[in-house]
């Protein structure tokens, strides 16, 4: 298991001024601060920001070629194919692409990569496929910002290809970006990009691009906004930072969705016995994305896309509960994945600095699931790999300080391909370079990190004494919504608490229920989830603890009442 170290955050800002000029309490003008919100305007927007404030489609570098060769094309009605990708925002990217293709008169279909037969991205068989089926134009998105030989050989065979991307972009010798030859490359990641915001996801750009068409062809602006839960999906999903214009999106994206017009989403929500009204960005990272990402991993993306474009209600329904039925085999498998993995970094691997582990026994599409648990668990840099049709496949997930996509790229010459971002990555190798792989990402990270990065920081908005919990304060911390990666849910911590009962409740015995008191006598009830018999265990004889927490109001039998939910906590014995 990681160290970790928890830390008060000390961010700087007049709160008073903050809070008086906006009508919040200086604690909620902190937490608005220690998220990067910097400045009158900047809080203005995280606090009031709506869909006015999105920035211009144009801004995005070759968006005004990507659209018009797109109006040509389609006034022209030469066959266009949109080549996506199998994860959520591949999905949502497609979906969002095709729909307004289709609205605007497109001749248009879709392609979406086998996760096992094709691998990531666009490849040479998707190409000559498009090319016997008389494909005009290839479109891409969530990918293609990598698929230099692919455009030669798309351009070779008289078809024209307009690539729209978010990841990462190659340099060439000369530091310039290595880009593929299409008509149009629309990457906010490119050097020479206007774009304020870069990190977005590739629903994104394809979103903007609706926009964009939908002005040129008089598409009423309603409809680009009744699409807007789609690039709120993709959004969450590829987990990427609610900070922005991203957090607009995902805010007004899901108002939208619980009155979502699409049928297979609501369906999708049914089955999952989610409240409509109540959807969260937690629904979508935790339940709704993950099933629409099971049909990548276990079968194929299409079911996922068939079931957004699907208007037959049985047909949905059918699709709805195929989706979550591979979700559920997709957890066991994934918990089987987990437990290998970790007995393995247990047995041979505790002291490397990055882990790379190979599970002949795992399915390929887990990888990236299975290693996120394991740098949860251990905080390291991890890479799991799977035996693949033709070679080793794999997946990586890093730590702050670790960028994946630059250590894969000085071991490139072990590698058959790679792609992604700081935080994650996707690959393929020889199996004979597997423990190369390990050797030099271990050898190159020894010259880089230090000790003090396998410490997982902790980091507390505000050290909160209980008696300053009120109910206003916990409606407050609403104004602050939604939370996700890079806007993340408040922790406030307070220490020296006396524990004056605890028991475990829970079907599951998964719940810990306590009465906590201050030094003052303030009492509290407190909630903490997870395994509650190892809770008390672990507690002994303690009788104080010091605690991360969240607070809340319980209602329970027509009675309200505070309590904090403990999220994270450390045990003592007496005060000292």
């Amino acid at each position: 298991m990681s160290k970790t170290q928890w830390m008060v955050q000390a961010k700087k800002a007049d709160f008073q001024a903050i809070g008086a000029a906006f009508g919040i309490s200086p604690v909620t003008a902190r937490l608005i601060r220690n998220r990067d919100v910097v400045g009158m305007d900047a809080v203005y927007q995280y606090l009031n920001g709506t869909v006015e404030d999105l920035y211009e489609p144009a801004l995005l570098p070759d968006m005004a070629r990507a659209l018009e060769v797109l109006q040509r094309k389609i006034e022209e009605k030469k066959p266009v194919r949109i080549v996506g990708d199998y994860d959520i925002d591949g999905i949502c990217s497609t979906y969002l692409l095709y729909q307004a293709l289709k609205r605007v008169g497109a001749q248009v279909d879709y392609e979406i990569p086998d996760r096992i037969k094709d691998g990531y991205g666009i490849n040479e068989s998707i190409i000559r496929a498009a090319a016997s089926d008389g494909v005009d134009t290839i479109l891409t998105c969530d990918n293609g910002i990598a698929a230099i030989d692919q455009a030669e050989l798309a351009a070779g065979l008289g078809m024209t290809m307009v690539v729209t991307d978010h990841h990462d972009i190659r340099q060439n010798e000369d530091g310039s970006d290595l880009l593929p030859r299409a008509a149009a490359v629309v990457n906010p990641k490119r050097q020479d990009s206007r774009y304020p915001h870069p990190e977005i996801c590739g629903g994104m750009v394809a979103y903007k691009l609706v926009k964009g068409l939908y002005r040129i062809f008089g598409i009423p602006e309603e409809e680009w906004l009744d699409m807007m839960e789609f690039a709120a999906l993709a959004t969450v999903g590829d987990v990427m930072k609610l900070q922005d214009e991203n957090r607009i999106v995902v805010k007004e994206g899901l108002k939208r969705i619980g009155r979502t017009r699409n049928l297979g989403l609501r369906k999708l929500i049914e089955k999952n016995n989610l409240d409509p009204d109540r959807i969260t960005a937690y629904h979508i990272g935790f339940v709704i994305g993950p099933c629409l990402n099971a049909s990548g991993r276990l079968e194929t993306a299409k079911v996922a896309l068939s079931l957004l474009l699907e208007t037959d209600e049985r047909k949905a329904d059918e699709l709805a509960g195929r989706l979550k039925e591979l979700n559920d085999t997709r957890k066991d498998m994934t918990a089987k994945g987990v437990e290998d993995a970790c007995a393995m970094v247990e047995e041979q691997y505790q002291e490397d600095w990055v882990l790379v582990v190979y599970l002949p026994d795992c399915h390929e599409s887990l990888a990236g699931i299975v290693a996120g648990r394991l740098r949860e668990r251990y905080h390291k840099p991890a890479i799991v790999l799977t035996p693949g049709e033709e070679a080793v496949k794999g997946s990586g997930r890093s730590i702050e300080g670790y960028h994946m996509f630059e250590a894969l790229t000085e071991v490139s010459e072990l590698l058959l391909k790679f792609g992604g971002h700081p935080m994650a990555a996707g690959l393929s190798l020889s199996g004979e370079n597997v423990e190369a792989l390990r050797r030099e990402l271990n050898e190159n990270a020894r010259k880089k990190l230090t000790e003090q990065d396998f410490i997982e920081k902790i980091w507390i908005d505000v050290a909160l004494p209980l008696e300053y919990v009120s109910e206003p304060l916990i409606q407050e911390l609403s104004l602050l919504e939604p939370f996700g990666q890079g806007n993340e849910k408040p922790q406030f911590a307070q220490r020296h608490l006396r524990i004056r009962s605890a028991r475990v409740a829970g079907k599951n015995r998964n719940v810990v229920m306590l009465s906590l008191v201050t030094e003052s006598g303030f009492a509290m009830e407190a909630r903490w989830f997870g395994d509650g018999d190892a809770f008390l265990e672990e507690m002994g004889a303690g009788r104080y603890m010091d605690v991360i927490y969240y607070p809340e109001i319980n209602e329970y039998n027509g009675r309200r009442s505070l309590q904090i939910v403990v999220r994270q906590y450390r045990f003592s014995s007496d005060l000292s």
